[in-house]
């Protein structure tokens, strides 16, 4: 039976099985409906076995296999149906444009009838660019002192140190870091127009001597985690001199942080929140008191371990080689598991009674298990968990239906969250619970879907959160844009090769996506504080002035 056949068959008892009315026979075909999809699925994956093992057989015959093309990736985004489309609205170009020169057009006159009269000018507004080399000589007054044997030097004006100026300088961050413009080309750039500089300089204004920069970000770190009672997080991965790493990135609508760090431990993320650095945990505290022996529990320590710890129950903050002696000389047969368990309880414990850093209430993510515990609540992205109903395949005409029916009630739950989130209020928060309830209650008959369901209804909590607080949003989508900054930057450089370097580029990274977020353009920034102007406040302000606004 070939396969349209199959299918032929599939869509002729798909339509029949709306007028069953016995439900036994129903369940039967959805059981069978199920089994197929199990099927299919098993078939799938034996074929690209046999395939490879032919494409094995080939190679050891000194022959070629079969020629690995990449299918296309399947399409999950949620955007069609989430988005009710709105015609976008024509800007107005050159709008209040600055205007720098004027210059007269002429018309040739012999072009011109008898009887033409001159009517005036009619303007048109052209933007044009100059890029050139300004190569200027410092003439520095020298003296000398014949009593103190010394020579007195005047110094340039700050930020034309080393050879080079500010706008050159800013040039280079920005091209770099906002336009996402490896070394080797923004050399190229800078070749092209003239200027005299090698590969090593551009490297070095990249990286050194950046301390003014690097205490922007942990300033506007502080501030962003102060402006608001909910921070984004979402983290992509990172190179660090040929070696995975990862990237951790906070925000919210005011500020982006980026943070490379080694691995994505519940501890590592932590100690960023609570620190904005990783140290091995060592930045962090740790307190074995009430909180953290009820956090044993959620992490399933044994009872026999968290009776023995209750025994060590006190308000006391502990350093991390404290703890550690403290755990060896109590459970010196502990596995690592139970003692990193034990640790994270400790410190999330100590975190939530920080009083010298700000303690982030609540944390919108997507579901990794990093991110659980560590804040008093935990906000669920909506888009995340829909793209697990977009990941389903069905291939029963029934069970495509299905799917498709529930999705589109899905989304339109969706934006009744969102017209509450406009105009919140009790009554509608408690309907809206109610509606969450019905809708995740549904029984469609394929399989994978109610199991998908079952899901998303077990994590209610979490994914109407914002009926509480109407002001979280209801997905992570501003961290993913986020990470794909990070993304992007890594299909261009690859990787950093220093330490200095990866601090660089995510104190570099933070400022950048800091500075659209605040509207402030970053080559203005920079060159500011490479000249030493501060004309423009420090970002930390502006964020702590937009929080209040």
């Amino acid at each position: 039976m070939s396969v349209i056949q199959q299918k032929e068959i599939l869509e002729k008892i798909s339509k029949q099985i709306e007028n069953i009315t016995d439900n036994e026979i129903k369940e039967s075909i959805y059981l069978l409906f199920s089994l197929i999809e199990q099927q299919h699925i098993i078939i799938q994956n034996l074929k690209e076995e046999i395939q490879r093992l032919r494409d094995e057989n080939n190679r050891l015959k000194g022959e070629q296999g079969k020629p690995k093309i990449k299918p296309t990736k399947k399409d999950i985004s949620s955007e069609k149906e989430r988005k009710q489309h709105k015609k976008k609205k024509r800007k107005k170009k050159k709008k209040n444009l600055e205007i720098h020169d004027t210059k007269i057009s002429e018309i040739d006159k012999s072009e011109l009838p008898a009887d033409a009269q001159f009517k005036g000018y009619t303007p048109s507004i052209v933007q044009e660019l100059e890029i050139r080399v300004i190569n200027i000589e410092f003439l520095k007054e020298t003296y000398y002192s014949p009593s103190e044997n010394k020579t007195y030097i005047a110094k340039v004006p700050q930020g034309f140190e080393g050879g080079f100026g500010p706008c050159l300088k800013s040039t280079v961050i920005t091209l770099k870091n906002d336009c996402n413009v490896s070394e080797p080309k923004i050399l190229v750039f800078l070749t092209n127009y003239g200027a005299d500089i090698s590969g090593g300089t551009v490297s070095n204004i990249l990286i050194k001597d950046k301390d003014v920069f690097h205490k922007e970000k942990d300033e506007l770190f502080i501030a962003g985690l102060s402006s608001s009672i909910y921070q984004q997080i979402d983290d992509t991965a990172a190179r660090v001199r040929g070696n995975n790493y990862y990237m951790q990135i906070l925000g919210n609508p005011l500020y982006s942080a980026y943070f490379t760090v080694s691995n994505k431990s519940r501890l590592t993320v932590l100690e960023i929140l609570q620190t904005g650095q990783e140290n091995g945990g060592k930045g962090l505290k740790y307190s074995l008191n009430e909180e953290a022996i009820d956090l044993l529990e959620r992490l399933r320590v044994s009872k026999k371990i968290r009776n023995e710890i209750n025994i060590l129950k006190s308000d006391r903050n502990y350093t991390r080689e404290e703890i550690e002696d403290l755990l060896l000389d109590h459970f010196p047969l502990i596995n690592e598991i139970t003692k990193t368990r034990i640790l994270e309880a400790a410190a999330i414990a100590a975190y939530h009674n920080e009083e010298d850093y700000p303690v982030i209430k609540i944390l919108l993510c997507d579901d990794a298990p990093q991110f659980k515990l560590l804040t008093e609540y935990l906000s669920l992205c909506w888009v995340h968990d829909g793209r697990h109903y977009k990941k389903l395949s069905p291939i029963v005409p029934f069970n495509i239906k299905k799917l498709e029916e529930f999705i589109e009630r899905y989304w339109e739950y969706y934006r009744r969250l969102l017209e509450y989130k406009a105009n919140p209020s009790e009554d509608s928060a408690e309907e809206l619970s109610k509606e969450f309830d019905i809708l995740f209650s549904t029984i469609t008959g394929y399989k994978d879907l109610d199991e998908r369901i079952e899901k998303t209804k077990a994590k209610k909590d979490n994914l109407l959160l914002v009926l509480k607080y109407p002001e979280l949003p209801l997905h992570n989508n501003a961290s993913e844009l986020d990470a794909r900054v990070q993304a992007r930057k890594r299909d261009v450089s690859l990787h950093t090769m220093t330490a200095e370097g990866t601090k660089a580029n995510d104190t570099f990274l933070s400022i950048a996506q800091t500075c659209k977020k605040l509207g402030i353009r970053f080559y203005d920034f920079i060159y500011d504080r490479i000249t030493g102007s501060f004309k423009i406040p420090s970002l930390a302000q502006l964020i702590l002035v937009k929080t209040e606004e």
